[in-house]
């Protein structure tokens, strides 16, 4: 089953720009159980939003799973997981959570409703919705 996913950063840590530049990069680090949940059912090939919290607050960029989960090599905990993410491209123009919340066609988004999960997942609903405000 493919899944779509959102991926919170703080840029100030690691942005979107550094993905693209990178190409490619770990996602670990996650210790919430739910977010933990979210990063298990991760599947190679399943399209990602990156999003910047903090002061953007905007989807900013596509990418994908490179890699399923696996154990979190620098956590030594076998519950924590990681995957790979590879970046594709920056979305058409960045969306806005401001943006979101005033289309009023997500109410069940999870970046609304659990705003503090750093992995998320979306609907195939909400996926199209998004991008298209992304201008996709």
């Amino acid at each position: 089953m493919s899944g779509r996913w959102i991926v919170k950063t703080e840029p100030s840590s690691y942005s979107w720009a550094t993905l693209e530049r990178e190409g490619r990069t770990a996602w670990d680090g996650v210790r919430n159980a739910q977010a933990l949940i979210h990063l298990r059912a991760m599947r190679t090939g399943d399209p990602v939003l990156v999003y910047h919290s903090g002061a953007d607050k905007a989807l900013v960029g596509l990418a994908r799973v490179a890699r399923g989960p696996y154990p979190d090599p620098a956590a030594g905990d076998p519950k924590l997981v990681a995957v790979d993410l590879a970046a594709e491209r920056p979305l058409g123009r960045p969306v806005t959570l401001a943006a979101i919340k005033a289309s009023g066609k997500f109410p069940g988004l999870a970046l609304v409703r659990q705003g503090r999960l750093s992995v998320l997942p979306v609907s195939a609903v909400e996926w199209k919705g998004l991008m298209k405000l992304a201008g996709e």
